[in-house]
């Protein structure tokens, strides 16, 4: 039979086109050409029907066995290849050459800074909470002592999502909603990211903070000037001086800033006879607010103001990380350039 002996042909064929198969895809053409579906086995097959109901079982049975051998040669010689290729690349490898070390990662310098700040306060007892980023007008003005004319409020500052939700301006929002939930005496730090309309070399519309509140009786301001200086001597050195202010917060009274000694001059205002470009020749850079929890704000989530007193704090994490590392731009942040990031591993 003709069909028979076509059939039988291709493997000769085949194996005269693989004594020329020098490379894998050699061989892949030669598979498309023999069983592929347009192949040369597809296309005698096709011609089945030509043949008597007797010729057929013996055809198709050759066509069988053809296929299983063609399927063979072109595995046999693509494994060939493989290994040829193999051990012509093991040929080549020298187990002398040093070798390629790996990318190496490290914490983004501001993971670094919140980690060590939240781990010094857990040390002097803090618990560590956390919120939404989304909140509502209660828990992020109202509950804290911000009245609806207060300028915070403005859109120009605030990013509302609707006229009663918001995202929040601090995390101050979580010493209301902790207080609302637990009895004193607690001690909590709340630390995340926030979002405000501001954008310049010292400003971002998302940065992070860390609020702490200390609340329980006769909590006077002496414990929290004795905590936030052991807070930042801690950071920034034992040799860092620290100075309270008085000013201005709607959530606490007295309310107070505090400055510490510049870490680019020692505080001397000047580097290398030349003006401190971080404290403009004054000696001191500011750090943070706080004061004591303001009576109102206690009555807003009902505790007794006559019988608990409390302080409350509040820090930029960016900015503790600028002045302990001595960056300039708060925007080499979130720029995400290894050769900045490198220097923190």
């Amino acid at each position: 039979m003709s069909l028979i002996h076509e059939l039988e042909s291709l493997v000769q064929e085949l194996n005269s086109g693989l004594d020329q198969a020098f490379s894998l895809s050699v061989v892949e053409d030669l598979r498309v050409a023999f069983l592929g579906r347009k192949g040369k086995l597809a296309q005698i097959m096709q011609r089945l029907p030509e043949l008597s109901p007797e010729e057929r079982p013996e055809v198709g049975k050759t066509a069988n066995i053809v296929k299983g051998k063609l399927t063979g040669l072109l595995d046999e010689c693509k494994t060939k290849l493989e290994n040829a290729a193999e051990a012509d690349k093991l040929a080549k490898f020298d187990p002398s050459m040093p070798g390629r070390m790996p990318w190496q990662g490290s914490l983004h310098p501001i993971t670094k800074v919140m980690t060590e700040i939240c781990d010094i306060f857990k040390g002097l007892g803090y618990d560590i909470v956390t919120g939404p980023e989304v909140e509502n007008d209660f828990y992020n003005f109202e509950a804290l002592n911000l009245p609806p004319e207060h300028p915070a409020r403005d859109m120009q500052d605030t990013l509302y999502v609707t006229d009663n939700i918001l995202l929040r301006t601090h995390t101050s929002p979580m010493q209301a909603r902790t207080m609302l939930k637990r009895k004193p005496p607690l001690a909590i730090i709340a630390p995340g990211k926030v979002y405000r309309r501001d954008s310049d070399l010292t400003h971002t519309p998302m940065f992070h903070q860390i609020e702490g509140l200390l609340v329980g009786e006769k909590v006077s301001l002496a414990e929290l000037r004795g905590t936030l200086t052991a807070f930042l001597q801690e950071v920034f050195g034992p040799e860092t001086k620290v100075r309270f202010r008085p000013s201005f917060f709607p959530f606490t009274e007295p309310s107070v800033e505090v400055d510490i000694s510049c870490c680019m001059c020692g505080g001397d205002g000047v580097v290398d006879c030349k003006p401190c470009r971080v404290c403009k020749q004054t000696g001191w850079v500011e750090i943070l607010g706080c004061g004591m929890v303001d009576p109102e704000v206690f009555k807003k989530v009902g505790y007794d103001p006559e019988k608990y007193t409390g302080f409350a704090f509040g820090l930029g994490v960016e900015r503790v990380a600028m002045l302990k590392y001595g960056i300039g731009d708060l925007r080499m942040f979130f720029e995400n350039d290894v050769r900045f990031l490198n220097q923190f591993i």
